[in-house]
């Protein structure tokens, strides 16, 4: 499908959001508002379509996965999937059923059933991926249609840059990487920047606006002191997380702009890619979402650097896959995608759920639901994994990727509750009960091997009844066919690596990718490392995520956590304590194998090895020191580690350069430091502060208790320092969102103690 052919009357001209001109005196964090009704959608209704029609494209090239052509390949797919399933449930109840299924048995079979057959879809999926990219099928024909330069964009787009409680520093070199690229692209006139805060914690607010004075300089001056748009916003209250800061944002400015590109704090995308998705936008009126395939970059831990290497090797295939049987009915993945601004308003207002956390309340995996409801409504969400140009990072330990994966875990069940939304595409119901196996699957992995430890136990310590019914002339013997459960295992083996291995044999068969992966020795070295230290990680994943469903079962709510970037350095002891439940099991499983026999621990021991290894395992994944030592020889080394991308390379630079600009000042508080005291100490940074909540104040100010109690405190005081230091966070948050008294406190700092004011 060709995403930039030009349909007849468009691009459609469009009304440029008012910019701030060049030299203007006035300190203006934000643009005029330019407000865009985002309604909250009835579940309950089938919309009406809202997207253009678009008839005059060749139905194999539209965006819209609709007709003959995708009914084939989606009857493939899940042709091969069931084929595959049906096969190996049958060869498994042969291998139990010898003298019949005892009830043990029936539940192993009935758990390798539904396990057996996610593994078959991906699979599958690899398959489709495969000829996709052998065919130059899918995404690979529109790539290829990219014109270069891309003709002058005639389409306003923001950038947004969600951001919660994230290292400053990172969060506005991205900015800054994003505007030198799109400057020499020659079409930054055609973009905004928005940093849109959620921080709570005060000390890293106030490195934000210092990082955003600091990065609007450098813009202004690398670009000749021409206007740069690019603007800060932090919200009062962080409603609705995540979902509800973009919706705040589409509310207020989004009828200035045509599109949205959203990124995450990690997030990184060539100045060519971003326009080349505005571009792709503007000539296919239909298309509502456009997702690219992130490539992970920047990776330090070993556990890291395997993460981007298995992304770099097979991600690729999994996502032409993806591409070539979904469709115009792709999934949103949260950022890295260009979105029709004025078709996620109309169609994409997520309402609260009925009931209590962590089922009920706000929608945290909301890149799902937001896709289908755009799609319900006849938007195309279309996967290109062929575009190149688009980064992010992965976590960095065991522990942070658990972290992450309980907060995925509640947003996936949640989606079980939206399954009945009136008006969706089948498909839509199929990513969101994917998106629930993905996770229920951990607890079922460990009820399997529990199953079958039992199942061996009974083998071989129960004594067997053998005349259960009365009186026969031939016993029943309890019996499984060793010979044919050799050859389940083996299948499923071969099942679960084959999407791997041909990514590898397609990676070693081009002499280009081979050549950017350090060569085919280093290719396969790195290939064998990744599958051995993933086999060792994913017991402890398997726990991790199965006690994630338990508690969300159990209706204990994730809360919301910033994702950590950069590895903690925990000591060995911390590890081994988290770990400690990990190991006593795979102790259990190892002691119950070796009593039944040495064939079944060696059948197990991918499970045992990591779970008794729990803590050396997760410390290895864990380090810095690991993973650079891979490097050195060239181990689990991807294109993008061994050539940086420019893009990349820019934000490092400019991490740099913002570290060094904010080690003065308030911005460098330490932890301990009082956050309000240091913006007081800095007058100009707080007349910025002060003119970001006056622009952000609210139509109708209510009573806030907790600063008045602040206030109270330190008006009791005769010493500023002892005052503020008596604040506790919520109080300080309170100070801080409010002008009058920051104005007040700086006046009162300049003026000294009051005669006659208490002591303290």
């Amino acid at each position: 499908m060709d995403l930039l052919k030009a349909s007849p009357g468009w691009p459609r001209p469009v009304a440029a959001a008012p910019r701030r001109k060049a030299g203007a005196e006035t300190f203006r964090p934000l643009p005029e508002d330019h407000p865009l009704p985002m309604p909250v959608q009835d579940l309950s209704a089938r919309p009406e379509r809202q997207a253009p029609p678009f008839p005059d494209v060749p139905e194999e090239a539209a965006p819209r996965a609709a007709g003959r052509h995708m009914m084939i390949r989606r009857a493939f797919v899940f042709a091969v999937a069931l084929a595959l399933t049906a096969f190996g449930i049958h060869e498994t109840y042969l291998a139990l059923s010898v003298n019949g299924l005892t009830a043990l048995e029936a539940a192993v079979l009935g758990l390798f059933a539904v396990l057996f057959g996610w593994i078959a879809l991906s699979f599958a999926n690899a398959i489709a991926g495969l000829v996709s990219i052998v065919s130059g099928s899918g995404t690979l024909a529109e790539v290829a249609a990219l014109p270069s330069p891309v003709p002058p964009l005639s389409s306003r787009t923001a950038i947004l840059i969600p951001t919660y409680n994230e290292a400053p520093d990172r969060v506005f070199a991205t900015v800054l990487a994003t505007c030198d690229a799109l400057a020499e692209t020659g079409q930054e006139a055609a973009f905004d920047i928005f940093v849109l805060s959620d921080t709570t914690d005060c000390a890293i607010w106030i490195a934000e606006e210092t990082a955003f004075l600091a990065a609007r300089r450098i813009a202004a001056e690398r670009h000749g002191g021409r206007e740069v748009g690019l603007y800060y916003r932090r919200r009062r209250e962080n409603t609705e997380r995540k979902a509800g800061n973009v919706a705040e944002w589409v509310r207020r400015f989004g009828s200035g702009y045509d599109h949205m590109l959203v990124f995450d704090a990690d997030s990184l995308m060539s100045g060519e890619t971003i326009v080349a998705l505005a571009a792709a936008m503007e000539r296919r009126p239909d298309a509502g979402l456009i997702q690219t395939l992130p490539v992970l970059v920047e990776g330090r831990t070993l556990l890291a650097r395997a993460q981007q290497f298995a992304g770099g090797l097979y991600g690729p295939m999994i996502a032409h896959g993806i591409a070539w049987w979904h469709g115009s009915e792709g999934n949103y993945w949260g950022h890295n995608a260009i979105i029709r601004t004025e078709a996620f308003a109309r169609a994409a207002g997520l309402p609260r759920l009925p009931g209590r956390k962590p089922l009920g309340g706000d929608i945290l995996s909301h890149d799902f639901v937001e896709a289908a409801l755009m799609r319900r409504c006849g938007w195309a969400v279309v996967m290109v994994p062929a575009v190149s140009g688009s980064y992010e990072e992965g976590p960095p330990t065991v522990v942070d990727a658990a972290v992450r994966d309980r907060r995925w875990c509640q947003g996936n069940l949640q989606h079980g509750r939206l399954l009945g939304t009136r008006g969706l595409h089948w498909l839509s119901r199929l990513h969101f009960g994917m998106g629930i196996a993905s996770y229920v699957a951990a607890p079922l992995w460990l009820m399997f091997l529990v199953a079958g430890v039992l199942l061996a136990l009974q083998a071989r310590f129960v004594r067997p009844d053998y005349f259960p019914e009365g009186f026969t002339l031939f016993p029943v013997w309890p019996q499984i066919d060793p010979v044919r459960s050799l050859g389940v295992f083996l299948g499923t083996l071969a099942v679960l690596l084959a999407p791997k291995l041909m990514s590898l044999a397609v990676s070693l068969a081009v002499p280009r990718v081979r050549r950017r992966f350090g060569g085919g020795l280093r290719l396969i070295a790195g290939f064998i490392a990744e599958t051995v230290l993933m086999a060792l990680v994913a017991p402890l994943m398997m726990l991790f995520q199965s006690r994630a469903v338990a508690e969300v079962l159990a209706g204990r709510d994730s809360g919301w956590n910033p994702q950590r970037r950069e590895d903690g350095g925990e000591s060995f002891g911390t590890i081994f304590r988290t770990f400690l439940p990990h190991t006593l099991l795979g102790l259990v499983f190892a002691a119950v194998a070796l009593a039944v026999s040495p064939p079944l621990f060696w059948w197990m021991s991918p499970v045992i090895f990591g779970l008794v290894g729990a803590a050396p395992v997760a410390a290895a994944a864990g380090s810095r020191r690991a993973g650079a030592g891979l490097a050195r020889v060239g181990l689990l080394a991807t294109p993008e580690e061994r050539e940086p991308p420019d893009i990349v390379v820019r934000a490092r630079r400019a991490a740099e350069h913002l570290r060094t600009i904010m080690t003065a000042g308030a911005a460098a508080a330490s932890p301990g430091d009082n956050p309000v005291r240091a913006l007081l100490s800095e007058p100009a940074l707080l007349a910025a502060h002060c003119a970001m909540l006056e622009r952000d104040r609210p139509a109708n100010d209510v009573f806030d208790g907790t600063l008045t109690v602040a206030l109270g405190k330190i008006g009791l005081s005769r010493d500023m320092a002892t005052a503020l230091d008596g604040l506790d966070t919520r109080e300080q948050r309170a100070v801080l969102g409010d002008a009058d008294t920051l104005r007040m406190l700086a006046h009162r700092l300049v003026a000294g103690p009051r005669p006659g004011a208490p002591a303290g």
